[in-house]
């Protein structure tokens, strides 16, 4: 396992490195080949973006593989883990480095190769026991995870239909190995504005300000945020001359909904604060993106999922607790297929998307024995 994560993490894979994501997704065809299933690398979705001039243009991702075991079992899981890194082609941090005899500095140890590493040793254990012929798996490495999963998002649902239970393999939420437990949900939006240019001096008032639009449609949703509703004006864009009343600007901002129903609620507000601002500006305003991670709470029986992780981990002498979490992952898209899912099964570590990530190189041992003890039992017992 620390030999294919040391492998791997050479290998630059950040999301918009197409050249890295390809030479590594044949890197993993390659380990997920060793199991008795057949390995496909999935095309990604079509997925577009606003650039500064308010264009609606397409945005390139790499390949997404997709390894499926047993198709025709009744009992069938879902494991999932991204190949992609938040460090581009050009970052400086491209290097490995031993902290210490267990600890790990480089890119994408923790985040999340040597989560992938854990896969597919744990799978491995597994088909050793003749009760892998019962059941059957598809796992899902996918290529965008870190920019939102939205040229995955439909095959994470299509592999999600029908799944007994789900795996991810995040890297623990604490150094320890506390898992995340109920997550929030993530939305990305960008709003477009367009006005009427004119001169500054002579003719202002014939003039319709987007930017004065834009930066009032940031002050009044953030008015709109709620303890279940964090909202972030992230960034505005768009301006003219000094002398021009400009007739154009984007604002670009991320809500984090905790549940449905204020996912719900706030996309009923925002139609109904952008006709307003259409109409006090005098200007169109269009509107892209949404909600692509839902909100994600722990029913009963992802309860019951985490209660078996945990007495899992008891019987191999590691203490499992977990906590809820702000931040969002495929385990979000997961939970909203109506599957249990537990998403931060990869290794321990920590200062992940930082030139300090770090990931325990023991834990790859560690976690490789929790996920094959718990597919094992997901196998045999009625446990959710």
């Amino acid at each position: 396992m620390l030999a294919r994560t040391l492998e791997w993490a050479a290998v630059n894979s950040g999301t918009g490195n197409l050249a890295g994501l390809a030479q590594l997704a044949d890197m993993l065809a390659n380990a997920f080949a060793a199991l008795p299933g057949e390995v496909t690398l999935r095309e990604p979705a079509a997925v577009t973006a606003v650039d500064a001039q308010g264009r609606e243009v397409e945005q390139a991702h790499g390949r997404h593989l997709v390894c499926s075991v047993r198709p025709q079992a009744d009992r069938r899981f879902l494991l999932t883990g991204h190949m992609d890194t938040v460090y581009p082609a050009d970052h400086p941090f491209q290097s490995l480095l031993w902290l210490d005899q267990d600890c790990l500095n480089g890119p994408g140890t923790a985040d999340m190769k040597g989560g992938i590493a854990v896969i597919v040793e744990a799978l491995l254990a597994l088909e050793t026991s003749p009760d892998a012929a019962r059941v059957g798996y598809d796992v899902m490495i996918n290529a965008d995870e870190e920019t939102g999963s939205l040229s995955s998002a439909a095959l994470i649902a299509e592999l999600a239909q029908g799944k007994f239970a789900a795996l991810t393999y995040e890297p623990s939420a604490l150094p320890d190995g506390t898992l995340a437990h109920a997550r929030g949900g993530s939305g990305n939006y960008t709003l477009t504005f367009a006005g009427r240019s004119a001169h500054a001096g002579r003719n202002p008032h014939e003039g319709r300000n987007a930017l004065v639009a834009a930066a009032d449609a940031a002050v009044r949703l953030k008015e709109m945020q709620h303890a279940d509703l964090p909202i972030n004006p992230a960034r505005i864009e768009g301006g003219a001359a000094n002398n021009v009343v400009p007739d154009h600007a984007l604002l670009r901002f991320n809500i984090r909904p905790k549940s449905t129903e204020a996912a719900e609620q706030f996309a009923h507000d925002l139609n109904a604060l952008i006709a307003t601002l259409a109409i006090e500006h005098d200007l169109s305003i269009s509107v892209h993106g949404g909600i692509s991670r839902p909100p994600k709470p722990v029913d009963a029986r992802a309860q019951k999922l985490f209660d078996l992780v945990k007495a899992s981990g008891a019987d191999l002498g590691q203490a499992i607790g977990w906590q809820p979490s702000g931040g969002v992952c495929d385990g979000n898209n997961i939970a909203a297929a109506h599957v249990p899912v537990v998403d931060t099964m990869g290794v321990r570590g920590g200062a992940i998307h930082s030139p300090d990530e770090y990931m325990f190189a023991s834990s790859l041992t560690e976690r490789a024995q929790l996920s094959a003890v718990v597919l094992h039992r997901l196998a045999t017992g009625d446990c959710l």
